[in-house]
């Protein structure tokens, strides 16, 4: 059964796709490859480049994480307001997937190492999707145009591999997903889910199971996720940008957003609202 998208504002730049998680066939599209800034989407491959050292031994999570100064940002998260910010390499991984932090990113990718993570993308067969620089307080033309960008098409098939255990190994996958259930960001698609925006590591709302992560900017909304519920399972992307519009289209496009959230439940559980 198909997935109908709503009525999308043309003012906006739009990259949609849902799959269904079990056979990978589509069941909605739209713009699937354009390439759209993803704001903090791309730092889903930061996490699978954690997790792959974890699992290989290469990385102690119970080590803490260092800080460069030339890194240090504000804005998403708790990290940064933290007290004591000696945090472990696991749990800066959790407070990214978690609140999207910002600084426990840089902390993360300074370790790791800016090429080795923009590569992981490619590893996986994506040619349009990628975490491509740190986060900056200020974004100036000498600097990198945009740290993460991806299409609806790439986004998705990440998630349903993810959700599948095909990311590196099963291992790696279930640590990243493991990561991205303490996301606290409902806000989206996920908006229409009437999940408990942070408590829903287990089956919640209807039975339903979600693994996302967002991102957000002054110009762009994006949501992709692995939805399981207890008719059906999805993987989605959803991308909006206004970038090059005099008026903030945040509203329609939250409003567009909340409307697939409300396909993919009925979908996943084939339930009435209740």
């Amino acid at each position: 059964m198909a997935v109908a998208l709503p009525a999308l504002d043309p003012r906006v730049r739009w990259s949609i796709r849902v799959l269904d998680a079990a056979d990978g066939s589509v069941l909605a599209s739209h713009a699937p490859d354009v390439v759209c800034e993803t704001a903090s989407i791309g730092k889903v491959f930061l996490l699978i480049e954690v997790a792959r050292r974890l699992e290989a031994g290469e990385l102690d999570p119970g080590s803490r994480i260092e800080i460069p100064d030339e890194h240090r940002v504000a804005d998403s998260g708790l990290l940064y307001r933290m007290r004591d910010q000696r945090v472990t390499v696991e749990d800066a991984a959790l407070l990214v997937g978690a609140v999207s932090d910002n600084l426990a990113t840089n902390a993360l990718l300074w370790l790791c190492g800016l090429d080795t993570v923009r590569a992981v993308a490619p590893s996986l067969g994506f040619a349009d999707t990628s975490l491509h620089d740190f986060i900056r307080n200020e974004r100036t033309p000498d600097l990198p145009w945009t740290p993460s960008y991806g299409t609806g098409a790439e986004l998705a098939e990440l998630m349903r591999r993810l959700g599948a255990g095909e990311v590196i190994s099963p291992g790696v996958s279930g640590r990243v997903l493991d990561w991205l259930a303490a996301d606290t960001d409902t806000s989206l698609v996920a908006d229409a889910l009437l999940l408990d925006p942070l408590a829903h590591v287990e089956p919640e709302y209807q039975g339903m199971v979600l693994r996302h992560k967002t991102g957000s900017t002054s110009f762009a909304r994006a949501d992709i996720g692995h939805l399981a519920g207890p008719a059906a399972s999805v993987a989605y992307a959803v991308a909006a940008n206004w970038k090059d519009s005099e008026t903030d289209l945040r509203a329609p496009v939250l409003d567009a957003m909340h409307a697939i959230g409300e396909q993919l439940r009925a979908h996943v559980t084939g339930m009435a609202r209740a």
